[in-house]
């Protein structure tokens, strides 16, 4: 029998020391998240307002949630600096081009007001058979109502079918099984779920017969 051959082992490298602090400097620590704080008007942050076309709006806001913030943003000393370093007819200019981008924002956002007040929504219970009924609903695009999701939360509601189709003149309005007029004209009086912002004033109900001999 051959001799066996005690083989030494290489001992296995030690794990490398966790690098110490220097004595005498402080150990780096994880920075907390930032805070930022969005604007209600432009949902810029706040810094940023200046960007968008609605400042006097955004700067209205900002004084009545957090005064300090708009008197460190806002304030006379800050304007200073923000335009200190800007010449005189530089700062004409910018205040000019503020003031035109705001006003052209307003009577965007005026037109737009208008055109809403004046669409009109139409309820119509339309007869299918004498005791059936389905229950059409147009216009409520106009008051940026999603009507996919308003189509979902009537059938919820009615526990029933309802459904978003096209109209003969390429229009879209929900449709929802049942003679549910009345409701539907209540939830949005009262501004139920995303049916919101239509005035009483601008609903109005119909009514399609079914045509003789029809089934």
């Amino acid at each position: 029998m051959g001799r066996k051959q005690n083989r030494a082992r290489s001992p296995s490298p030690a794990p490398e020391p966790e690098a110490a602090a220097v004595e005498g400097e402080p150990s780096v620590q994880a920075r907390p998240p930032m805070e930022v704080l969005y604007c209600a008007v432009c949902t810029f942050p706040i810094e940023y307002c200046e960007f968008g076309s609605s400042i006097t709006r955004c700067k209205e806001w900002l004084k009545e949630s957090n005064s300090a913030l708009f008197d460190e943003l806002y304030s006379d000393e800050a304007l200073q600096a923000k335009i200190g370093t800007l010449s005189l007819e530089a700062q004409a200019k910018l205040e000019q081009d503020t003031a035109k981008k705001e006003a052209k924002a307003e009577a965007k956002a005026d037109a737009a007001l208008k055109k809403k007040l004046a669409s009109q929504i139409t309820i119509k219970r339309i007869e299918r058979t004498k005791r059936k009924h389905v229950t059409a609903i147009h216009g409520l695009e106009a008051f940026n109502i999603d009507l996919k999701k308003a189509a979902k939360q009537l059938a919820s509601k009615f526990a029933t079918g309802a459904s978003v189709t096209k109209t003969p003149t390429g229009a879209e309005e929900i449709v929802v099984q049942g003679d549910v007029a009345e409701e539907v004209r209540e939830m949005l009086e009262e501004g139920v779920g995303i049916l919101k912002g239509v005035p009483a004033d601008n609903i109005e109900i119909t009514e399609e017969k079914r045509k003789k001999g029809g089934d």
